[in-house]
């Protein structure tokens, strides 16, 4: 971990973040380029960890910075991970917006992730007498005829 940096990631290089994108398989994303390169322009704050210039790790945090902040995108090159790299994106994020109101994200249902997020403080919504929602649009509708 020695030699890793984390700072604000700026100036979007698409074939850095296509990189980190596909060494996860998050294809949902490497198949719709134009809208990733519009998220990253959109979102309220993008770090970056590097080792040396090579960028090995990223964040996206989204929302007003006030009463919400949702944490997107946290995903860490394979042959970094287990070197606490996420765990230090993730915690720059929430120093920065520590007087947020409410900071969310979603993750994948594994023991795993769920340690993780739990280790830096998150929790189940059920835990919390709540639910998530995620809109479908019509083809939710449709399905369910």
């Amino acid at each position: 971990m020695d030699g890793i940096s984390i700072r604000e990631y700026t100036d979007y290089r698409e074939s850095e973040i296509m990189e980190l994108y596909r060494s996860v398989g998050w294809t949902n994303y490497t198949n719709r380029r134009d809208m990733l390169r519009r998220a990253y322009a959109h979102s309220l704050l993008v770090l970056g960890a590097f080792d040396a210039d090579r960028l090995v790790g990223i964040v996206r945090a989204v929302g007003d910075g006030c009463s919400i902040i949702y944490i997107q995108d946290l995903l860490v090159l394979p042959e970094y991970q287990r070197q606490h790299i996420g765990t230090r994106l993730l915690g720059e994020v929430l120093h920065r917006f520590a007087d947020v109101y409410q900071k969310i994200l979603l993750t994948e249902r594994t023991d795993a992730n769920i340690l993780f997020y739990k280790r830096s403080g998150f929790v189940p919504v059920d835990d919390l007498q709540c639910v998530g929602m995620q809109y479908m649009g019509d083809a939710a509708c449709t399905a369910s005829l």
